[in-house]
């Protein structure tokens, strides 16, 4: 589901994936960058996001196995 959200609202799921800075600064930086490049810059976002959600999860299989 996260990953869906990723597509459409990058700097929210960077918070539901648990680093709310990030989603702060990702914030802040992705409204300007879709403004004045018309959506181009978006994919980067997505992209970013999509890692962050993969490395969260990693981390918590991480501590679960401990």
């Amino acid at each position: 589901m996260n990953y869906i959200l990723a597509i459409f609202l990058p700097p929210l799921s960077i918070a539901i994936a648990g680093r709310p800075f990030v989603a702060i600064v990702t914030f802040f930086i992705w409204i300007p960058a879709i403004l004045f490049s018309g959506g181009l810059t978006h994919p980067m976002f997505v992209i970013l996001a999509w890692f962050l959600i993969h490395q969260s999860g990693t981390a918590r299989l991480m501590r679960e196995r401990k």
